[in-house]
């Protein structure tokens, strides 16, 4: 019963962590430190939120290779949890990704129960403690094989009332067994009693061999099933670059350099704040991006000729870094879709509990402009 209530949550389970961890791979973008929604921006925008930080900060030079062990691991719990094969060991894994995640992308979500990691972990518990529960799944097939292959018939256990055991074995008071000329009551004989390692000794086998038996075809099967992963994994990063790269943030957004100093300033005063660039590497309808005094990273907008906007580029809900799409006017979080005004940096669509952090901007009379962070 609890295998059959636990399918669908299994299948969903399944079905987006495969997902999940094809649609990273077929994203070159995944991959690109040049791209906001690469998996390095998204490992130093967690760098500064997140309570391991001091351990993500350790881990952004080898971002591709983190990318790739989340993506390769997401599509084994899918795999495993799809299969039913494995259960227990793949839902040990998709909770320690959910976990991981909830602790580097969800941790401030408010309320909490906006974040899904948080929703996903829990949700893998039940197949820890259960498995699979022997519907659809390759594990109960591969334990009745094991056990066929000893000649101990089928394993499934099967729910017997206790009136269905007397039916079988007499009927027991106090301690003897009316059905039995009162004889003595004893497991031997009653199928229903009788224990299934008595029933492995008397074939000459040892308690411990169907188990074996399951292991090893159990890892034959995991192995079968990790190659068909990794080939499908391979086609899908593939297929990725040859037909679905995205368009590149950059195409409408610059990045300041560093300024060390300003330009000769023409007569006028130059407006307080950092100095961050000419005015002209913002296009209109452009934006550029840059590392604000407190080491935020920010976003400088032209919505029309001669009129700047700048915002504190971190989303409020979890940390990551929004961008500008020209497309849709609006700043957008690449992690979880909230998105902004431009022209105020108010929430358009949550999960973000509040808008972005305005700045002052203005543009120097030398063309350049400054930033009050």
């Amino acid at each position: 019963m609890a295998g059959w209530a636990l399918l669908p949550l299994r299948v969903f389970l399944g079905v987006t962590f495969l997902f999940a961890g094809l649609q990273k791979l077929a994203n070159p973008n995944f991959f690109d430190s040049n791209s906001n929604s690469s998996i390095q921006a998204q490992l130093i925008a967690s760098a500064r939120s997140s309570p391991i930080g001091f351990l993500i900060t350790h881990l952004i030079e080898h971002a591709v290779l983190v990318g790739v062990v989340i993506s390769l691991g997401e599509i084994a719990v899918g795999i495993g949890l799809l299969l039913g094969l494995w259960t227990r060991i793949a839902a040990l894994g998709g909770a320690a990704l959910a976990f991981g995640l909830f602790l580097t992308v969800s941790f401030h979500a408010s309320p909490y129960y906006t974040g899904a990691d948080i929703v996903f972990f829990f949700g893998f518990l039940p197949f820890i403690v259960a498995g699979a529960g022997g519907v659809l799944s390759l594990d109960a097939r591969i334990a009745k094989r094991a056990s066929e292959e000893l000649g101990l018939g089928d394993p499934t256990p099967y729910a017997v009332t206790f009136a269905g055991v007397q039916e079988f074995c007499g009927n027991y008071e106090q301690g003897s067994c009316r059905a039995q000329a009162n004889a003595p009551c004893a497991p031997q004989g009653c199928p229903v009693l009788e224990s299934g390692h008595r029933s492995i000794a008397a074939r000459g086998g040892k308690p411990d061999d169907v188990d074996r038996r399951t292991v090893v075809i159990g890892t034959s099967a995991a192995v079968a099933a990790g190659v068909i992963g990794v080939v499908i994994a391979g086609a899908s990063a593939g297929l990725g670059r040859l037909f679905g790269r995205a368009p590149k943030a950059q195409s409408t957004t610059s990045s300041f350099g560093q300024t060390s100093s300003t330009t000769t300033t023409p007569s006028g005063a130059t407006p307080p704040g950092q100095p961050l660039g000419p005015a002209s590497q913002v296009a209109v309808g452009g934006a550029a991006t840059f590392t604000s005094s407190n080491g935020d990273p920010g976003v400088v907008i032209q919505p029309s000729k001669g009129k700047f906007v700048a915002y504190d580029a971190v989303c409020p809900h979890a940390g990551c870094t929004v961008s500008y799409s020209q497309a849709g006017d609006v700043l957008v979080c690449p992690c979880h879709g909230s998105q902004f005004k431009v022209s105020n940096g108010d929430v358009m669509t949550g999960p973000s509990p509040t808008g972005l952090t305005p700045y002052k901007v203005a543009e120097g009379p030398n063309g350049e402009l400054y930033i009050q962070t």
